[in-house]
């Protein structure tokens, strides 16, 4: 994931702010990957300390035993009370190894506002040489007044073939192309994509259901999928596939076999379809039902249009 990281612009401002002696106070990096946030939280207090990852410090503070870089909360936990009050205890004694002392609080965005008005001050006006660094998935629940406290730095999603490269770099899987395009740019998402059994098992079912051109051919193939497990999952990864099949056909590219089963217009309904099924799933419990009915759908769009063009 570093390789990501680095090439961000949040990164590359942070960078310029550590070389340049101006560091802000305290900054908010809002990157929307639960899985990697934390990690990617101390990719940047690595930066903050001028630490190399394989150095001895560099290895300490990746495990969290740096003594002037203090993470928040414990892994696997939400930030308490007791928590912030250690925090604020220890912000007042001196570093003990280095110039300045960190404290990096990952998952912010899960405090509750008494724990986030409780910070207010000394996120403001922090001893000399305390700094913070804090992180969110979603800055919805950050108040206001903590917002106009930090530096706020942006992680946006990753494009397909930064995922892609990121997952091969971790290690071939023929898995890995379908996860890239599948997980909205969110590595995290991609990871567990390639890592759960349950993504093979969608990402064939939508492919079938994608290619099927008869309806004779419809309650079978509903019944066989109408008791998935991960139902919104497959839905999303239908849409995925028609709309991939409709790019690569606007654009020229080689059709693969979903692009093969249908005609243009059929495509573009069947994307408008696939949006419409994933909302219309929350009010729908009967999914056997909602996959007959979406696929009928679809082959008779494009008959309609095999009509027209005769």
């Amino acid at each position: 994931m570093k390789e990501l990281i680095y090439g961000t612009t949040a990164y590359s401002v942070f960078s310029n702010d550590a070389k340049s002696g101006k560091l802000s106070h305290a900054y908010m990096l809002y990157f929307n990957d639960v899985k990697n946030l934390r990690p990617a939280l101390k990719i940047f207090a690595l930066k903050f300390f001028g630490l190399n990852e394989n150095d001895g410090d560099g290895k300490r503070l990746l495990n969290e035993t740096l003594t002037d870089c203090r993470i928040y909360p414990e892994e696997g936990k939400k930030l308490n009370a007791d928590a912030v009050g250690e925090l604020l205890s220890d912000s007042a004694l001196q570093p003990l190894e280095r110039q300045n002392k960190l404290y990096v609080i990952s998952g912010f965005n899960e405090a509750s506002a008494l724990l986030q008005n409780k910070l207010l001050k000394i996120l403001e006006e922090p001893p000399r040489g305390v700094y913070f660094l804090l992180g969110v998935t979603s800055l919805a629940p950050v108040l206001d007044t903590v917002k106009s406290r930090v530096k706020t730095l942006t992680v946006p999603p990753f494009t397909v073939d930064e995922i892609f490269s990121a997952l091969q770099r971790k290690g071939q899987n023929p898995l890995n192309a379908e996860a890239a395009k599948s997980c909205g740019g969110i590595l995290g998402e991609a990871e567990n994509m390639v890592e759960g059994g349950w993504f093979k098992e969608i990402s064939d079912a939508a492919r079938e259901i994608c290619t099927v051109t008869k309806i004779s051919e419809i309650g079978k193939t509903a019944l066989k999928y109408g008791d998935v497990k991960n139902k919104t999952q497959l839905i999303m990864q239908i849409a995925l596939n028609y709309r991939n099949a409709l790019n690569s056909r606007v654009n020229g590219g080689k059709p693969d076999e979903v692009g093969r089963a249908w005609l243009t217009p059929t495509l573009i309904y069947a994307v408008e379809s696939a949006d419409k099924a994933c909302a219309d799933l929350k009010f729908n419990a009967f999914f056997q039902g909602l996959l007959y009915d979406f696929m009928l759908r679809i082959i008779e769009e494009n008959d309609k249009w095999l009509k027209l063009q005769e």
